[in-house]
């Protein structure tokens, strides 16, 4: 049995003809207040971009809320340091963008470093 992808009762096809006020509705407080205060005009140029190519867009707008019309497509959202790729899936609406790009990584440590103490130096080599 294949399952249909529903946010908030409704199906993908009836999200993608909801204007992005309408939409707006369905979100959680933050995301709700965000969109009705309209989109800046960097995230208005992001989104003519995002519908015209048929290529991954590059971006720094790490606050820009998931909307229906981006779903399926696919971006580079830069960390602090490199621009990462994302795919937009169905899952990721009303987030933003910024929470599916890390922009810390965890900590590996290995060997010690130059002017290590005499004890951490000490340790078994395998």
């Amino acid at each position: 049995m294949i399952q249909t992808f529903v946010y908030r009762g409704k199906t993908m096809d009836e999200l993608k003809n909801l204007s992005i006020k309408e939409f707006a509705s369905l979100l959680p407080s933050r995301q709700r207040r965000s969109l009705i205060r309209g989109l800046n005009p960097e995230q208005k140029k992001f989104l003519h971009k995002l519908k015209i190519s048929s290529k991954p867009v590059k971006t720094h707008l790490r606050t820009t809320i998931i909307i229906p019309e981006m779903v399926g497509k696919s971006i580079f959202v830069y960390s602090g340091k490199e621009f990462l790729p994302l795919k937009i899936e169905a899952d990721m609406l009303g987030h933003y963008i910024g929470e599916f790009v890390l922009t810390r990584k965890s900590v590996k440590h290995s060997a010690p470093g130059i002017g290590a103490t005499k004890s951490s130096a000490a340790v078994s080599v395998r």
